[in-house]
Formats: structure tokens, C-alpha cells, sequence
């Protein structure tokens, strides 16, 4: 007897889907690494800029608005910085709450425009300043033959104006030893810079320094004769360049009192000739007393 045929039983297994985990760690990764790299970036950044650049930066990122105080004098806001107590007002505190009384009457009357009117006349230098560095950085930029020189010129915003430094760095000189006479490569940047300079409506004064000489190391030549010397130097190669007489205000030799460096002032960074664009301050109105 045959047997019936047995039906056939599929049995069908349904996986079932993972849990969705999310993706909030991708993002919170990327954002860590982003930062890591902005990070590196901004040391790489700071490693390879020097320190005219860093100030300059600095001074590029300045508030506008400051509050006179003593700190920051010698700077390029001309001895002005934040203070705690934020921006000055001229009103005097009892005229701002609506009060008088005897303390009032002892103020000028124009005492808060005098301070309106000296912020203001700061503001114009500082821009002046600002005006004075940016044609000079420019036109270092436009001379690629001295590009070797790039770090041996140093221009910085002084409480005077804007210096503008001709320094011994990086086993790299700027006149010979002993000499007054600077080498080939310092006159053809002196030249260079001339017409810029001829541009500009700054008085100049220029100031030879050297370094001190280490104890026990005498040194074989007059330190005040050759500052002197290479001051008057580069005097005649800007006025041999087409810079009038009537721009020079001063021509000093310094020897080794005014280091660049006052920690070491044995370092050869500290021999230098710098020439000073002295920031001529805005004209009154006419009628108003300084």
C-alpha cells in the first residue's frame, strides 16, 4: 500500500534589523578634529611669524574705542589702553545724575573737550603710524632683490613715530666691523628706500647703536665714533637718493647705550642704525590752546 506523500514544510527565519546606533559621535569626531588642525595651524603660524609681524597683528585687532591711561605708553596707541572702568566719559558724574553743586563750578567748562579733542588728536597719529608702516612694508614687498635682507629690517610704531632699523641678525651684517661704511647690499636697500621715504611728510632722525662689549673683551675701535660714523652714513646715502636736507632732524651715535636688547647687550642684535619717521601731530583749530 503506498503512502500518502508527506507535505513539504518550509520554516522561514526573520532576522531581525540592528538597532539604529546614530551618528552623533561622527560629528562631535569631526569637530575635534577640525580643532586639533586649527590648533597646529595656529602654533605652525606662530612659530614662523616674527615679532614686528605678531605686533602688528596685534595692533590690527586693537578695540578702536580705548580709555587713556598710563599703561601701554610706548606703544602705538600712544600711551592709551583699556581700563577697567571702560570708555571715559566727558561728563562729570554729578552732571550725568542730574546734580550740581560747589565741586562743579571748579571745572573749566572745556575740560571735556580738551579730553575729546587730545583722544582725538592720538587717534590721528596712531593712524598716521599705521599709514607710515604700511608704505614701507609695501614697498620692501616690491623689491624681491633685497629678499635676503627681509630679517635684518626691522619696522615697529614707537611713542615718536615709527622705527625703522637696519639690524645685524642671523650672522648677517650690515656694515663691516670696525667700519663706517656700510656694505654694497645695505646702500642698495638705503637707495631702494629713498623714494618711499621722499614720499612720506615725516621729519627723520638717525641713531647709530653697537653692542657692549663682553667683560674682559675690549673693544678695537671708538663706539661712539663709529655709531656716529655709520649714522651720517646712511644720512648721506638717502640724501644722495633724493631726500631733501630739510627732512633730516637729527643725526646721533649712541655706541652701546640704548640696547635692543637689555638683558644681553652683548648680543649682535643690539648693532644697529635706525631711522625714526617722528609723528607729527594733527594741527589745532585755530583759537584752541593745547
Amino acid at each position: 500500500m503506498a503512502k500518502p506523500d508527506q507535505p513539504i514544510i518550509i520554516k522561514r527565519i526573520k532576522k531581525a534589523a540592528h538597532a539604529h546606533h546614530g551618528g552623533a559621535w561622527k560629528i562631535a569626531y569631526a569637530d575635534f578634529v577640525t580643532a586639533m588642525m586649527a590648533f597646529f595651524l595656529l602654533m605652525w603660524l606662530i612659530s614662523m611669524t616674527t615679532q614686528e609681524q605678531k605686533i602688528g597683528l596685534a595692533n590690527y585687532f586693537a578695540p578702536a574705542a580705548l580709555s587713556p591711561t598710563n599703561s601701554g605708553a610706548g606703544g602705538i596707541l600712544m600711551g592709551t589702553a583699556l581700563d577697567k572702568a571702560g570708555n571715559r566719559s566727558s561728563t562729570p558724574p554729578d552732571a550725568a545724575r542730574g546734580t550740581t553743586g560747589q565741586d562743579d563750578k571748579a571745572l573749566p567748562a572745556s575740560s571735556g573737550g580738551a579730553s575729546d579733542r587730545e583722544v582725538s588728536r592720538r587717534t590721528d597719529g596712531a593712524q598716521a603710524n599705521y599709514s607710515a608702516i604700511a608704505s614701507l612694508r609695501q614697498a620692501l614687498q616690491n623689491m624681491p632683490e633685497i629678499a635676503e635682507l627681509s630679517r635684518n629690517i626691522v619696522i615697529e610704531p614707537t611713542k615718536e613715530g615709527v622705527n625703522l632699523s637696519l639690524v645685524d641678525e642671523n650672522g648677517r651684517s650690515m656694515f663691516p666691523e670696525g667700519s663706517v661704511e656700510p656694505y654694497e647690499r645695505t646702500r642698495r636697500l638705503l637707495e631702494a628706500l629713498a623714494p618711499t621715504l621722499r614720499r612720506l611728510p615725516n621729519q627723520l632722525t638717525i641713531a647709530g647703536h653697537t653692542a657692549a662689549a663682553r667683560p674682559g673683551q675690549g673693544q678695537s675701535f671708538d663706539s661712539w665714533r663709529i655709531t656716529a660714523g655709520r649714522a651720517l652714513a646712511v644720512r648721506e646715502i638717502l640724501s644722495g637718493a633724493g631726500l631733501p636736507n630739510n627732512r633730516f632732524a637729527s643725526v646721533l651715535g649712541r655706541a652701546d647705550t640704548e640696547p635692543r636688547f637689555p638683558d644681553n647687550p652683548y648680543l649682535p642684535a643690539n648693532r644697529r642704525v635706525t631711522i625714526t619717521l617722528l609723528g607729527a601731530e594733527p594741527p589745532l583749530p585755530p583759537g584752541v590752546s593745547p
